[in-house]
């Protein structure tokens, strides 16, 4: 196919204003081109499409395009504009050269940046990460330009360097192979992995490392598989060494059977194993993204505590491995690496609190139902109120956490996560009920002063409704005109 058409909305206004001069270039021709060798893709009408403009300024360009649109320049000096039109919203670059700072210290800004506008189209193409993105298509005609074999490689699935001696410029391409293998489903050629190793990512910044971890979980069919080439590119050991220790921290077999392609029984794989399961529960259930998130990041770290609290104990005739109480060491690494990487909320959603949360109580669901046969309201409520209410997410995470031991994929909930769902319907546990009844306006109206003693005292009022020892607000009310009587006598 030496012709290719690239439908999206606004491509007719770009080809009038700029004729052959504008290309989609990047994912947005890769996407196009995979169509050849698999299903079709929707049209685009995404706000990631890149745009190249040749031989025009930053200045020109602007100018045709203000009648059509808000322009918002990202970069004067680097040649990157923004145009939104009807709430949709392309990046339009400049043909532009990369050149590092300081090759001894690389972050992902440290470029010099420089916009030739008439930059032949070979030698922007030549800068960027893998040949399968190496490629531009000429809006006009759909000529196809593919100086470094892009097609082949999109053809193969792989992931092959465009320049080898350039990838090292750029620390972020390390964490954009991970994403484009587990996303896109490509093979990663070997030659990535040895440049990858020698690579410093340290002067990346958080907010890049966080967005191409979250785009592994939520976008790829299988997360597991950016999670190992992460692993397998270094950058595990680098980026996070709360996860690199689950590489190196065995489990006992006999209660963990699952096991990797080596047939080493690690919690790694478990881990992994978890968060494929955990996925799939989300695309069953139908939670939000946020709440997909926050399921997969507990998934991703609600074992993160076993290699410090791995211990060899003598039980049932034969040594076993054991992990008491990883569960709060886990929540301890899970805050160390949030304060790290600077994660509290997405889109307005508490993703730390509730993750958090999740992996301390990781455990406590599957007890429920363990001890189903005595248990009561009470230790609903409690555990409930442990996890903020999130208890849908807590039996997802405790479904994907059981199944993680076995390889067959999730086609639904098991009978102990529809046994603790029904449960806590049937007591009428929920995000709702576990509310204080009793606040602090209600102890003024009993004439209880603001300060340490009414703290105490709505403490322990909440702590008597978590237990089921009143569940109105009227009781409530007088059981603390109760305690006040007994504290005045």
């Amino acid at each position: 196919m030496d012709k290719l058409d690239i439908p999206f909305r606004d491509k007719d206004l770009f080809v009038r204003l700029f004729d052959g001069d504008v290309f989609v270039v990047g994912g947005g021709a890769r996407d196009v081109l995979r169509q050849e060798h698999g299903p079709k893709l929707a049209e685009r009408e995404h706000d990631d499409l890149d745009l190249l403009i040749l031989h025009h300024t930053v200045e020109e360009i602007t100018q045709r395009l203000q009648p059509h649109g808000r322009v918002d320049l990202v970069g004067r000096s680097f040649g990157v504009i923004k145009f939104t039109r009807d709430e949709l919203t392309y990046d339009i670059a400049l043909p532009r050269k990369d050149t590092p700072k300081n090759r001894d210290v690389r972050g992902h800004k440290d470029f010099v940046i420089d916009a030739d506008p008439e930059l032949p189209i070979e030698k922007d193409l030549g800068r960027r990460d893998f040949r399968c993105n190496s490629i531009a298509v000429r809006l006009a005609d759909g000529q196809v330009v593919d100086p470094f074999q892009g097609r082949e490689d999109i053809a193969g699935s792989i992931l092959r360097l465009t320049n080898p001696a350039a990838f090292p410029d750029d620390p972020l391409r390390v964490l954009r192979a991970a994403r484009f293998a587990s996303v896109l489903g490509y093979t990663v050629d070997p030659d990535v992995y040895a440049a990858a190793k020698e690579m410093d990512l340290s002067g990346l910044s958080v907010e890049r490392i966080n967005e191409e971890l979250f785009n592994i979980l939520m976008d790829s069919p299988q997360p597991s598989r950016g999670l190992e080439e992460l692993f397998m590119l270094s950058a595990l050991r680098q980026l996070y060494p709360e996860l690199f220790a689950l590489t190196l921290s065995i489990q006992d077999s006999e209660f963990h059977p699952e096991k990797d392609r080596y047939g080493h029984h690690s919690v790694w794989q478990h881990t992994k194993n978890t968060v494929d399961q955990a996925s799939r529960l989300a695309g069953m259930v139908g939670i939000t993204r946020p709440e997909k998130l926050a399921l997969l990041l507990a998934g991703l770290l609600h074992d993160v505590g076993k290699p410090a609290t791995a211990a060899w104990e003598f039980k049932r005739g034969r040594m076993i491995i054991t992990n008491y109480r990883h569960d709060t060491a886990g929540e301890k690494l899970a805050c160390q690496m949030f304060d790290r990487f600077k994660v509290f909320s997405y889109r307005g959603y508490d993703l730390r609190g509730t993750v958090l949360s999740l992996v301390r109580c990781h455990h406590r669901a599957s007890e429920l139902w363990a001890n189903r046969d005595v248990v009561t309201k009470k230790a609903f409520n409690r555990l409930a109120a442990d996890i903020g209410g999130e208890i849908e997410l807590l039996i997802y995470l405790d479904a994907a956490d059981r199944a993680g031991r076995d390889g067959k994929p999730l086609t639904g909930l098991d009978k102990e996560a529809k046994w603790l769902l029904q449960k806590f319907q049937e007591l009428n546990v929920t995000r709702e009920t576990i509310q204080p009844l009793i606040l602090g306006r209600d102890l003024i109206a009993l004439g209880v002063p603001p300060g340490p003693g009414m703290g105490r005292l709505l403490k322990e009022l909440y702590q008597m409704q978590i237990d089921n020892t009143y569940e109105t607000r009227d009781e409530g009310l007088e059981a603390a005109r109760r305690m006040l009587e007994e504290e005045k006598a």
